[in-house]
């Protein structure tokens, strides 16, 4: 962690951000993503083919991020991070999202895991499990996502029971980044038994340790892209946690997964500006060399217009992911940026992918090519982290706030 280590704690004696509108980055952050960018091009670019393969988990990758100082980034160096803003994490997330989105997934995971235990934790706590991520190579999952509760949090059927000093959980999440590989979860659970209760004091959140008894991890799914990615279910049965391992209030659990959303969003936008600019650029040099009627199919206007639109998608969406990492860097409420960010981020990866298919014509269908991959890694962006839909919910609602 000594490169990234040096940098960051330059990064962190400056302000992120004034109110200029200046978006020029500083020497410590070109840094950063050049030091990123030599990463992906000789770490995760000659090996994620094959990962997307077999859908063996990258430990080797993972393991040579977490000793360059590309994981865990957040972390307060209270805690032993490097405590990089959240504008640093989306900066290295893009360059890893270049590479692979799935194998940036499974780095990322952590950064989704200790978000809460950032935000709402005590200082045992983050003592305990924040401090072990930077000592120790370990990774850690974020347990939210049920079998019938993904975007709507509030339907939580996993469950805590009080009982003297202790809390007893019992139910299932599903969809979990890291699972099989995690040495904790942070577990989303409904507390008050009553229905009727309002969320804000109806759910709990916890740390639990993943070899406690009574929590099993499912098989591996075999998903459509992101295949590095380890993706699971987890069953917790009569699981005994100590009240010490509640993240924030009891009753407040709802409370920091949504405030965890302004975090998390723009870091998952800037992993799809990273596809989105790799299937671009991917479109672009083949569009150079496949020649059709006698000259490169970039000089048909058809195609050349193909290409300006995706530059066009993938400079807007990272506008808005750079604002939305800004404006929680700078104190503000971001969650209207965060949710344009995600989206438009998504939005960019999808229709850049599709189209990187177009523009290598029927080779881009073929698995021998980049383009087909790109475009089954990218259709999760509109899924995860919230879906297209609750994005322009929360933009929809915020827009209005405005005006009411």
């Amino acid at each position: 962690m000594a490169l990234l280590g040096r940098i960051g704690r330059q990064v962190c004696q400056r302000i992120v951000c004034s109110r200029s509108i200046s978006m020029s980055l500083s020497d410590e952050q070109k840094e950063i993503m050049d030091s990123t960018r030599k990463f992906v091009y000789d770490e995760i670019i000659p090996k994620a083919a094959y990962h997307d393969e077999t859908g063996e988990y990258p430990w080797e990758i993972i393991r040579s991020a977490w000793d360059l100082g590309l994981m865990n980034t957040t972390i307060p160096e209270e805690y032993g991070g490097l405590g990089l803003s959240l504008m640093d994490l989306s900066l290295v997330l893009e360059e890893l999202g270049y590479g692979c989105t799935g194998i940036s997934t499974a780095i990322a995971g952590n950064s989704l895991a200790e978000s809460p235990v950032i935000i709402a934790g005590s200082h045992e706590l983050k003592k305990k499990y924040l401090g072990r991520m930077t000592e120790e190579y370990l990774v850690a999952a974020y347990g939210v996502t049920e079998p019938s509760a993904g975007s709507d949090v509030a339907s939580t059927r996993t469950t805590s029971r009080k009982v003297g000093d202790e809390h007893v959980i019992n139910g299932g999440k599903m969809w979990i980044t890291n699972c099989g590989h995690a040495n904790w979860f942070f577990v989303f659970t409904r507390s008050d038994p009553d229905p009727k209760a309002p969320a804000g004091k109806a759910f709990t959140a916890f740390v639990v340790d993943a070899d406690a008894p009574g929590v099993t991890v499912g098989r591996k799914e075999w998903n459509m892209g992101q295949r590095a990615s380890d993706t699971r279910g987890v069953t917790f049965d009569d699981v005994v946690v100590s009240s010490d391992n509640i993240v924030g209030q009891p009753g407040g659990g709802f409370k920091v997964a949504m405030a965890c959303f302004d975090k998390t969003r723009p870091t998952v936008g800037a992993m799809s500006l990273g596809l989105a600019r790799r299937a671009l650029e991917e479109a672009t040099k083949y569009s150079m060399e496949r020649k059709t009627m006698g000259k490169p199919i970039f000089m048909h206007q058809a195609i050349n217009f193909m290409l300006a639109d995706m530059a066009l998608k993938y400079e807007l969406a990272r506008l808005m992911v750079w604002k939305s990492s800004l404006e929680y860097d700078e104190g503000r409420r971001n969650t209207y940026y965060a949710s344009i960010g995600k989206l438009y981020g998504a939005i960019a990866a999808n229709e850049n992918a599709s189209d990187c298919v177009q523009v290598f014509g029927g080779n881009g269908y073929n698995k021998d090519y980049p383009a087909e991959k790109l475009m089954r890694d990218a259709k999760i962006f509109q899924i995860y982290e919230g879906t297209d839909q609750i994005q322009r919910l929360i933009i929809g609602r915020e827009h209005m706030t405005k005006y009411m």
